[in-house]
């Protein structure tokens, strides 16, 4: 078993900044790729960044330049560091990890930008 336990979020002002955090924990030895996605009212989930355990990060369009994902593998956690937000970035927010076939979820997280 995987378990995925998020922090972070919350209200902020455009061009305000938030941070997400995802610590994994159970049988994880083999852990590889990390990531965020989301998932906006009315709208489909959405990949945000992922990083892998050497270190190579992938970002959607959206939040490039803006979005930094980062991780610290001795405490098997992934980190979203969030700048310059927009009230389109309003949404859950969600950890993942794709392992032996099967993929986990956190519990997922809230961010609030408003205008």
């Amino acid at each position: 078993q995987v378990q995925l336990v998020e922090s972070g979020g919350g209200l902020v002002q455009a061009g305000g900044s938030l941070s997400l955090s995802c610590a994994a924990h159970g049988r994880i030895f083999d852990i590889n790729a990390m990531g965020w996605y989301r998932q906006a009212p009315g709208k489909q989930r959405e990949l945000v960044a992922t990083i892998t355990s050497g270190g190579r990060t992938n970002y959607a369009d959206s939040v490039l330049g803006r979005f930094t994902i980062s991780r610290d593998n001795a405490k098997n956690t992934v980190y979203l560091q969030m700048n310059s937000l927009k009230p389109e970035d309003t949404a859950v927010y969600y950890c993942n990890v794709p392992l032996r076939g099967r993929t986990y979820w956190g519990q997922g997280t809230q961010v609030t930008v408003s205008s």
